[in-house]
């Protein structure tokens, strides 16, 4: 990526798996900023502010209360300026039907959420350093579930 500090957000109901999403990401070396939120109404009052500073990429659990990553999901794809935001949907959900929803509605990548650290770290490293105007040009279904 031609960033020299990724701004990176997350959104995630679950406290144990942002304290391990910050760790991670602290740990990886690449340089970035890191704002997490606890929902979906907390990251779309955010991303309204007209001071805000978009992210490069959003990383989005889909079951998160008051308003769902379905719902941040078309909120964020329906609004212009926010378009350029990279969405990555960060999921325990496997299901074919959220995969295939998320995708048809416009997140870039899926990820399942990795069930140990050391494979967190390497997805993550992986994930931020990917090229995303080739990843992006290139979207389809094959590439949308991100295999680790």
């Amino acid at each position: 990526m031609a960033f020299e500090k990724l701004n990176i957000v997350l959104a995630d109901d679950d406290d144990d798996d942002r304290e391990i999403f910050k760790l991670a990401i602290s740990q990886i070396g690449v340089n970035t900023s890191l704002k997490m939120f606890k929902n979906g109404v907390e990251l779309t009052e955010y991303l309204r502010q007209e001071d805000t500073i978009l992210p490069n990429i959003l990383f989005l659990d889909l079951n998160m209360p008051a308003m769902d990553g379905f719902e941040c999901l078309r909120e964020i794809k329906k609004n212009p300026g926010l378009g350029p935001i990279t969405v990555i949907i960060y999921s325990t959900s496997s299901s074919e039907k959220d995969i295939e929803k998320t995708f048809l509605e416009g997140a870039n990548i899926y990820i399942n959420k990795p069930s140990d650290y050391e494979t967190l770290k390497t997805v993550l490293k992986k994930v931020l350093t990917l090229d995303w105007q080739y990843q992006t040009s290139i979207l389809n279904r094959d590439n949308f579930l991100f295999r680790f």
